[in-house]
């Protein structure tokens, strides 16, 4: 397997997450998708951006705001692509990726669900991603991936790929169908229902297989110091 050294500048680009990829995470929300404003389940992907200021490392705190109590861990296959894809079909969109990585879309808990809920998940932090990426070619098959969520030492989450609603090729075609995606960008191809919580102390270890791991540690903002005149 080839792995190559993944350095933030490395992302020129956007990192959008989707919404509603997960079969569990659809059938957990049931007939509520039927209501306004949505009446009737998402025909195309529900997308938001984690902009430049959530970029997170490997080890690096993530930092619970002011008034919060705890985050919400989104554990998430990054799909990072290796050149411009305008409209492209699900047979040739493989070949617009360029690798794989793993992601932690953090959040502060929320229970809006209709449309993402941008100020829970675009605070300063938010979106630690490995240090490496995984190649392509490296990756049997990215829709068969388990996903692991260990906080403290303790498995709190297990999911798979296979449970996806869009396949990592579907995800692609479907989202270049309506925006071109620039070479850098990330597509985020979703988090697992029933997404653990962590708090102040907390350790937080998201394993990818195939993929690599991801580590944080949780802290509040009060332990944090910004600087500034004395």
């Amino acid at each position: 397997m080839y792995t190559a050294k993944l350095k933030q500048v490395y992302f020129k680009g956007t990192i959008y997450g989707v919404l509603f990829n997960f079969q569990g995470q659809l059938e957990a929300i049931g007939k509520a998708l039927q209501e306004k404003p949505y009446n009737e389940p998402p025909k195309r992907p529900v997308l938001y951006i984690k902009p430049r200021n959530t970029l997170n490392s490997h080890r690096k705190p993530v930092v619970i705001p002011k008034g919060e109590s705890e985050i919400q861990v989104g554990a998430a296959l990054g799909v990072v692509l290796g050149k411009n894809a305008t409209n492209v079909s699900v047979k040739d969109a493989m070949d617009y990726v360029d690798g794989y990585t793993a992601v932690n879309d953090v959040s502060i808990p929320h229970y809006n669900f209709y449309r993402p809920n941008i100020k829970n998940k675009v605070r300063d932090g938010f979106c630690p991603v490995a240090p490496w990426i995984v190649k392509r070619t490296g990756v049997a098959n990215p829709d068969q991936l388990q996903i692991r969520v260990y906080v403290n030492g303790e498995l709190v989450q297990e999911n798979n790929t296979k449970n996806l609603v869009r396949s990592v090729a579907q995800l692609v075609s479907d989202v270049s169908e309506f925006m071109t995606l620039i070479k850098g960008d990330m597509l985020l191809v979703g988090v697992p229902e029933e997404a653990p919580l962590a708090k102040a102390g907390d350790e937080v270890r998201i394993e990818i297989d195939g993929v690599g791991v991801l580590e944080n540690n949780i802290i509040n903002e009060k332990d944090t110091f910004t600087g500034g005149d004395s």
